[in-house]
């Protein structure tokens, strides 16, 4: 009998039912059984198109990870240092979009983490930390030339994806049910304002600004 062709309709089904059990059931709290008949396929046929559990969980996570890339745009803009007012809201959108349009990502992160954890990082070097990267080289450049104030970038790069990513849960934790924005674009602008109020207050006295800034280290 031939092989079911592995980038088919039915592999994708079961990777979309292997990231809704594990996103709430865990990696060991959930069977290639399960997934299987999530999927609507025997477990002979789910591993016709992966070899073991654990390839199911890293094609989940990479499909949930897929829209966490800088636009080409965004890479040049910080790479010959716009503005903040310029990059910020373009890095928050993207950002946003990929929480929103990818709701079981976080989870599935988190589990990565705490239950597969070397594997976690090699998959972070792929997908993660060259949006990391480019966020404090750009914040830490931003410093130098005296466009924000003289702080740490790897401090405030991680603040920044913090908030950004789990920003709309502490809002429901605090305000119940209610959403914290519409839509990305209002989540953008108000990251925007609250951070280039943060780090480009306008009390801050211009020739404080003029001063050479401390070199910190970079990620």
């Amino acid at each position: 009998m031939a092989l079911i062709p592995k980038n088919s309709i039915r592999t994708e089904r079961i990777v979309q039912s292997a990231a809704h059990l594990f996103a709430q059931q865990g990696y060991h709290g959930t069977s290639t059984r399960e997934i299987a008949r999530l999927a609507d396929v025997s477990e002979n046929t789910l591993f016709r198109h992966f070899d073991h559990k654990e390839d199911i969980f890293w094609a989940a996570l990479r499909m949930h990870a897929a829209g966490l890339r800088l636009r080409r745009e965004i890479v040049e803009q910080m790479e010959s240092c716009d503005p903040p007012e310029i990059v910020f809201p373009k890095i928050f959108e993207m950002l946003e979009i990929s929480v929103k349009s990818r709701p079981e990502f976080l989870r599935l992160l988190a589990i990565a983490f705490l239950e597969l954890r070397g594997k976690a990082f090699q998959f972070s070097k792929e997908y993660l930390f060259p949006v990391i990267f480019a966020i404090n080289r750009y914040l830490a450049a931003s410093v130098e030339n005296g466009q924000i104030r003289n702080l740490d970038p790897a401090m405030a790069t991680t603040a920044l994806l913090t908030m950004t990513l789990l920003h709309e849960g502490f809002v429901k934790i605090v305000d119940g049910d209610s959403a914290a924005f519409g839509d990305s674009r209002d989540a953008a602008r108000a990251y925007t304002k609250f951070w280039l109020d943060l780090v480009t207050p306008a009390h801050q006295d211009l020739a404080s600004r003029e001063q050479p800034a401390t070199r910190y280290r970079t990620l």
